[in-house]
């Protein structure tokens, strides 16, 4: 089923066809979290981006690598050469070990992606658990001549890669404008340049998490961990990087520059980005103090939301947006997705006991088509989902009575709704009554249902009128059709 997709390489600023290296086989390596704090909607996001894409190769037919990191050292407070370790500020806080620190938050980050029903990548390594393959990184680099040592630490020389090779071809930047920006700031003097950027930094002597290593104890700069993480599970050379759009500069950037400095040619192959999560146009974020932690969206305990959501409802929500496009949050579009999705599943569910004749008015084979050519034009999610919402009317059609299906066609629709709605788009049916109590909440209104029908049939029309009437008002909806009763719970 392997066909042709088109992926937007941020590299090139275009689409282009899917050539993996190996054919039938894909290396996906994507930037983990910096483990120092609770999960958020950021993270959510590109976990989710990038699962989709998991899921999609996977489906039309392709083995996947998957290698997702987590960042447990290295990576400074404003993601500069100077400054704490972000794992280290938090452990000094918390009064806690930093691996006590980054254990507590890689299972709460596990915890939230696990809801949030998140394929778990092929290889998870971490940072702090790959000192060696970034030390020979390191060593590399000094030997291509692209890296100095000073005071202790080692910087990459950008001017001098820049000489021959074009640094910032990623993120659109040129060299000329970051030099003439770049002024020297205070503790840079070791730098021969501001662009410069720490691939070993010296531990000072308050500085708690080091190793030792041929210049001295000290840690990786946060760059280099993905440079020896990615080239040592998939190869030198690689298909897909993938990241938030805010990782293109520096650190995509400064991937690139090692991977040359080191190996003499760049690693990736094709470069993915997705955009951001807004608040009022604003970039949702813990170093900018408007972040909402997905607990907090799990139990709507946050200023800025109306309710809880499920979540499901916060993966619909990202779905329904192109992952290259910006995702403001706002309780109305998240309400919005909620009500979308339980058409969705809904409509899913009906589809076994829809009843079929000899001949078709629809054609299932042209909504597959579209479906999995939305896909495979850059992973366009919101147009499939489209789709999948043409499909939730022939659905709804042919259940009233308004449109015939085969036989044939049930089970092509069936195959299509669990293929997409389940196995690509990764949602899942939520239990209806807090505290997963779906099969007790079906039990009692079975009952009240033979109750309703008892009175129905000794002619008590009040009572029966009252219990429809009751459930109802607690948001039930009561259908009588000549095959019987059925009901559901709207929300």
């Amino acid at each position: 089923m392997i066909q042709e997709i088109q992926i937007y390489n941020t590299l090139t600023r275009k689409k282009e066809v899917f050539e993996p290296l190996v054919p039938g086989k894909v290396g996906l390596y994507v930037c983990g979290p910096t483990v120092y704090g609770p999960p958020h909607l950021g993270h959510a996001r590109s976990a989710i981006t990038f699962d989709l894409l998991f899921r999609f190769l996977k489906q039309i037919g392709y083995k996947v690598r998957y290698v997702r990191n987590i960042t447990d050292v290295g990576h400074l407070v404003a993601d500069a050469d100077e400054g704490e370790d972000k794992i280290a500020k938090q452990a000094k806080l918390d009064e806690l070990e930093p691996m006590e620190v980054v254990q507590k938050y890689t299972l709460m980050y596990h915890k939230a992606m696990e809801l949030l029903n998140l394929e778990a990548p092929s290889i998870e390594p971490r940072a702090s658990g790959h000192i060696i393959e970034q030390i020979e990184d390191v060593k590399r680099i000094l030997a291509s001549g692209f890296a100095y040592e000073s005071n202790g630490s080692v910087y990459f020389d950008v001017e001098k890669f820049a000489q021959n090779h074009d640094y910032g071809k990623l993120s659109g930047r040129k060299i000329e404008d970051l030099i003439s920006n770049t002024r020297t700031l205070d503790g840079q003097d070791e730098k021969r340049s501001g662009l410069d950027f720490a691939i070993w930094k010296k531990a000072s002597p308050e500085h708690i998490m080091r190793w030792p290593s041929p210049w001295g104890d000290g840690f990786p700069g946060w760059h280099m961990e993905c440079t020896a993480m990615s080239c040592k599970y998939l190869g030198e050379t690689f298909d897909i990087h993938g990241g938030g759009m805010d990782l293109t500069f520096p650190h995509h950037e400064a991937e690139i520059a090692q991977s040359v400095a080191a190996h003499g040619h760049e690693a990736v192959r094709y470069w993915m980005h997705n955009n951001m999560i807004t608040l009022n146009g604003q970039k949702m974020g813990k170093s900018l103090g408007n972040a909402i932690s997905l607990e907090q969206f799990f139990s709507g305990n946050h200023p800025l939301l109306e309710k809880a959501y499920s979540p499901m409802t916060i993966r619909f929500f990202m779905l329904q947006a192109h992952y290259r496009s910006t995702l403001d949050f706002s309780n109305e579009a998240l309400q919005a997705a909620e009500k979308g999705m339980e058409r969705l599943l809904k409509a899913t569910a009906k589809i076994e006991s829809l009843p079929v004749s000899d001949t078709s008015s629809v054609n299932i084979s042209e909504l597959s088509a579209n479906c999995y050519a939305a896909m495979a034009d850059d992973m366009n999610s919101p147009i499939a989902i489209s789709y999948l919402f043409e499909g939730v009317k022939i659905i709804n059609s042919v259940a009233d009575g308004k449109t015939s299906i085969t036989a044939a066609d049930r089970d092509a629709l069936k195959v299509l709704f669990n293929a997409f709605v389940f196995d690509i788009l990764g949602l899942k049916a939520e239990e209806q009554s807090e505290g997963g109590n779906s099969e007790v909440l079906n039990d009692v209104v079975a009952l009240l249902m033979n109750l309703r029908a008892d009175a129905k049939a000794n002619k008590d029309w009040a009572t029966s009128d009252k219990i429809r009437n009751e459930l109802a008002a607690i948001g039930f909806e009561i259908k009588d059709t000549k095959e019987g009763v059925s009901w559901e719970l709207k929300k």
